[in-house]
């Protein structure tokens, strides 16, 4: 059995339509066994795919199909994704989470007249 990458993005939930699963391919966002492809390229069990969204990159081995989208518990056993992506997800999500907590954080918003003073300073 086999299944157009777009339709199968779409049920596998990773994108909410299969435009945007289809524009995603389109953008190189979607390589199949390290090939970028379009979005009429059909799937077949065992098929590598690296899909990326955003910051973050998923490593995934295509497992199964579905015709239909099914609720998120159906949709993952259509996929593996591999322990080296997993890995590598949770430790950027460690470092972004990391950045986060070091970036300085006011209690509120400057008021006007702090507003002006930041300006000044910068000069606009």
């Amino acid at each position: 059995m086999s299944q157009r990458i777009d339709k199968w993005l779409w049920a596998a939930r990773f994108f909410k339509t299969r435009a945007l699963a289809a524009q995603a391919v389109n953008g190189g966002k979607v390589h199949v066994d390290g090939e970028r492809v379009k979005p009429a390229r059909t799937l077949q069990p065992g098929d590598r795919l690296r899909i990326t969204r955003g910051h973050e990159t998923r490593e995934v081995i295509v497992r199964g199909f579905n015709e239909q989208r099914r609720p998120a518990a159906e949709a993952q056993g259509l996929y593996e994704e591999t322990p080296e992506s997993r890995a590598r997800r949770e430790s950027d999500a460690e470092q972004r989470r990391l950045l986060r907590a070091a970036m300085p954080r006011t209690e509120h918003r400057p008021d006007k007249r702090q507003r002006r003073h930041i300006r000044r300073f910068l000069g606009k």
